[in-house]
């Protein structure tokens, strides 16, 4: 497909959508409200950002981030979340699938079967939308 040109035309039709989350408050206001839907107990997030560094530098498409903040004798963890500014730009599934994968690591650490679970609670075709966002990146670098 990719050889033929036909990647993007394929990718357009598969996700014609684009989403309307352009601004990090309207991020932090998506993943919250995502996170209020399938996350109740699950510890409060401090920020929630886009970064245009974060693939040139760490090769990632968004991070979490947990640091101890000390004020006093209480030491509070401080809980961020940094997707990469090209999803300003992605299909609304593609966004909602990095902040599903991002918020699952806030009650699973690692990625093992206990974290694919909770992505596949949330998002039932994380799979797929995984497998088909990575398609959409070869085809942006190919480009």
């Amino acid at each position: 497909m990719m050889a033929n040109g036909e990647l993007g035309p394929w990718l357009g039709r598969r996700y014609p959508l684009r989403h309307e989350v352009r601004s990090d408050t309207a991020l932090f206001d998506y993943t919250q409200e995502l996170k209020a839907r399938y996350m109740r107990n699950a510890a409060p997030l401090n920020k929630v950002c886009f970064d245009a560094k974060l693939k040139i530098i760490q090769h990632a498409l968004g991070t979490h981030t947990r640091a101890p903040q000390q004020q006093g004798t209480k030491t509070k963890m401080r809980r961020e979340i940094r997707v990469a500014s090209l999803f300003r730009e992605a299909p609304p599934e593609f966004l909602k699938m990095i902040v599903v994968h991002e918020l699952a690591h806030l009650k699973e650490l690692e990625h093992d079967k206990a974290f694919y679970a909770l992505c596949h609670h949330i998002e039932p075709e994380y799979a797929q939308l995984e497998f088909d966002c990575r398609v959409w990146l070869t085809h942006l670098e190919s480009q």
